[in-house]
């Protein structure tokens, strides 16, 4: 049986977040420390110290009055096997804390060459991109059901960080389109193979951040920008009334 949210905290919680340095998972970082318990461990994940370092400090600061919860900080390259195993072996190390709801926030992922269909014919370039942006989900994910396998008394959510290309074609953007569609598939068998994790897709929208920068430079498309912190409160939201359907792909335009 998967345990329901109280609707005010998620309770004392494994959070990891990974892509937390800028931009969107540096918004959840900031938010989801309001909803977390006393003994609760927040995992962020990045590949800059410095802007890991100075996200922690600022979250360090921003802590209730009695509010217990540690917070950790992973530089690590998730398109590498190193990177994936240091990830997980962090949070392993927290197995034994009495948690009740671990929460995985795969956020980190990457724009890639936005160029013909016709023009990817390096494999090596196609299988950069993919082992960043989908097979190290995968593996990362599957190492983080091993470090806290599901069971009773133990609510399991899973954040896929989506799109709206994951379910719309767009030309010129094969690899990125690919890559959230696979992410999305992906967490829909972990649903239906294990159903005590409760899977989200959620398509945070156009935000104010340095890949929409990129899309705008290497495009001229220019997107209506939300701030990362509405798109965060809408996701947040949806994690706390836990009343979604498993593998489910919600759009931050739906809420």
């Amino acid at each position: 049986m998967v345990l329901r949210a109280s609707g005010s905290t998620l309770g004392r919680c494994m959070c990891i977040i990974t892509g937390a340095s800028k931009g969107f998972g540096r918004a959840l970082a900031h938010l989801v420390l309001n909803y977390l318990k006393t003994g609760s461990v927040l995992l962020l994940v990045a590949r800059s110290r410095p802007l890991l370092q100075q996200l922690k400090e600022e979250l360090l600061q921003n802590l209730k009055d009695m509010q217990e919860i540690t917070i950790f900080c992973t530089v690590a390259d998730l398109s590498t096997k190193e990177g994936v195993e240091d990830t997980v072996a962090m949070a392993r190390q927290q197995s034994l804390k009495e948690i009740d709801h671990v929460l995985l926030i795969n956020n980190a992922a990457s724009l890639g060459d936005i160029s013909p269909f016709e023009n990817f014919t390096e494999l090596e370039r196609v299988n950069s991109y993919l082992a960043f942006n989908v097979s190290s989900v995968l593996a990362l994910t599957a190492g983080m059901l091993q470090a806290f396998p599901p069971r009773a008394g133990l609510q399991w959510s899973v954040v896929n960080c989506s799109s709206m290309f994951a379910v719309q074609a767009l030309p010129s953007w094969v690899l990125y389109c690919t890559a959230k569609a696979a992410r999305d598939m992906m967490f829909r068998v972990l649903a239906v193979e294990n159903p005590n994790v409760k899977v989200l897709s959620y398509a945070p929208g156009p935000m104010d951040t340095q890949m929409q920068e990129d899309i705008r430079r290497l495009t001229g498309i220019q997107y209506h920008l939300h701030p990362c912190r509405d798109s965060a409160a809408k996701l947040m939201r949806l994690l706390l009334d836990n009343d979604f359907v498993t593998a489910c792909h919600v759009d931050f335009f739906d809420l």
